[in-house]
């Protein structure tokens, strides 16, 4: 990827996919019908927000809360759009009137953006701080008294933490909505591989990639369990009360740390040797990454293209008009 060559990201949605460009996000989602339906969601981040994120460390923990907070709002999308086909016609139709009437009454608020953002951020938190913890209590029911080196200690901590990440991923993915969910993943990834690789994006030209990507959610996953275990290990404790202190307080170094690892590896993905720094992550996106059907690489293309567009006309006009708006492409005209 060349260095002017911008980077992207995104994630997969119920039956869709999420692209966030430099002044918008934008899902697409394959509704029942075979149209493809947007969500075009305007960035709109206080100016703090963009310093703190070229600051190392630092930048991690925003960027991560930051997307869990705007990635929310687009899987409510995709989410309401599911439920939305799934139901009976004439009820679906009565649903549609009276969530227009709401919608016409209150329209996207301050609150109901601010509230849809705290849970998105709560949800990542909450999750992240239980999968710290479980496996130290876990461990220490286990092993307490039966292993005394600390270190040793950490490493089996950060094994039974992995196995609990294997086993809910391979658990969850035998769902038929989440099987399709890490397809609509692999999308995202091929769709990302074909761009920075210059291609036209076309379904024959994008699912020649590989569904596996050096920058993505996985690979920081994996990172966070490896690197966790080194800096958990620079600091001994002698207690289960000193351990789960110490895990909570060092949680946002090890996120931070993470995310820096993460960017490396990237950059230095088409290195010989280096780029096996990378592989631990590319190994667990074999779970949470499916190979695409074309239909799925075309709404990922849809969403990608339309991001791309959108961007453009927010550069050139030098301002956005509204703060949340949609759309619909009809399959037979593109």
């Amino acid at each position: 990827m060349s260095q002017e060559t911008p980077s992207y990201g995104g994630q997969a949605v119920i039956e869709g996919v999420m692209f966030g460009g430099k002044h918008i996000n934008v899902t697409a989602v394959r509704r029942k019908n075979q149209e493809i339906t947007f969500l075009e969601v305007p960035k709109s981040d206080k100016s703090w927000v963009i310093k703190l994120r070229k600051i190392p460390l630092l930048r991690g923990i925003v960027s991560i809360i930051d997307s869990s907070a705007k990635g929310s709002k687009h899987l409510n999308y995709s989410a309401e759009s599911f439920a939305e086909d799934e139901t009976e016609p004439e009820e679906a139709a009565k649903q549609k009137d009276t969530a227009k009437e709401k919608k016409k009454d209150e329209g996207w608020s301050l609150g109901m953006i601010f509230g849809v953002a705290v849970m998105g951020i709560l949800s990542f938190l909450f999750g992240k701080l239980i999968f710290t913890l479980v496996p130290v209590f876990i461990e220490t029911y286990l092993f307490e008294g039966v292993i005394n080196n600390y270190i040793l200690r950490n490493l089996v901590e950060g094994a039974i933490k992995l196995i609990l990440l294997l086993v809910y991923l391979t658990a969850i993915s035998q769902t038929p909505v989440i099987k399709r969910l890490f397809q609509y993943h692999g999308a995202e990834h091929k769709v990302i591989s074909a761009f920075e690789a210059g291609e036209e994006l076309t379904v024959e030209n994008v699912q020649k990639y590989s569904r596996l990507h050096y920058r993505c959610g996985s690979s920081f996953m994996m990172l966070t369990i490896i690197l966790g275990v080194v800096i958990y290990s620079v600091f001994p404790w002698s207690s289960l009360t000193e351990r789960v202190l110490q895990r909570i307080i060092l949680l946002p170094v090890v996120i931070g740390v993470s995310f820096e690892v993460l960017k490396g590896t990237n950059a230095v993905r088409d290195v010989p040797w280096l780029k096996y720094l990378g592989y631990p992550g590319l190994w667990l996106q074999l779970l949470t990454t499916k190979e695409p059907k074309d239909d799925m690489v075309e709404v990922s293309i849809a969403s990608f293209n339309r991001m791309r567009e959108l961007d453009a006309m927010i550069e050139a006009k030098g301002y956005i008009d509204e703060s949340v708006s949609g759309g619909v492409l009809d399959p037979a005209k593109g």
